[in-house]
């Protein structure tokens, strides 16, 4: 097995955490991953709200969060409310419903510059895997051009990854930008 393939998982988790990063930034349009970053305080432990209910979509607007047990609607309602959601939970009997408010200009070019931000960030990680398996390299055996083929190759698989962030993050700013 090569320097390169022990090297891609690190990659690959890279990708996925900027895929959960991108996902938590709010867009138009309702989507259940804005509130991974939720913590609700029950049963005595910080817990996710998925863990506690069910949330869905009903329409491109609502998300629909329908606690199994009807005593932590409560502790749903105050959690969301304490977040950096931005988002006002309205209580409906036994269910919370979140009503995504139409987005500003100015929240659009908020929701964009955290995207980069996010971007940028697994842009430095990447780099930042590069030059730990180029340390790595530089201790291979078999000569220098060993190592320079190795490199090359690591530089090509360094360029696939970027490119997937790039087209990741062009995909995410037209979903913010798009009314």
């Amino acid at each position: 097995m090569s320097i390169i393939d022990e090297t891609k998982p690190q990659f690959v988790k890279v990708i996925e955490h900027l895929v959960n990063e991108l996902g938590a930034i709010r867009t138009g349009r309702a989507s259940a991953a804005i509130l991974e970053p939720v913590q609700v305080e029950a049963y005595g432990a910080l817990q996710p709200i998925k863990a506690l209910a069910t949330i869905t979509t009903p329409d491109a607007k609502t998300i629909l969060i329908e606690p199994w047990d009807a005593s932590v609607v409560k502790l749903i309602e105050a959690a969301i409310t304490k977040s950096d959601v931005g988002i006002n939970p309205v209580v409906d009997g036994k269910s919370l419903r979140l009503n995504m408010p139409m987005m500003t200009e100015e929240t659009r070019l908020k929701m964009v510059k955290l995207a980069k931000e996010k971007l940028e960030d697994a842009r430095v990680s990447l780099r930042r895997v590069r030059e730990e398996t180029r340390k790595a390299i530089g201790k291979l055996e078999g000569g220098e051009d060993e190592q320079r083929r190795v490199e090359e190759l690591l530089e090509k698989t360094v360029k696939e990854y970027t490119a997937k962030i790039e087209e990741m993050g062009e995909k995410k700013e037209k979903e913010i930008t798009t009314i």
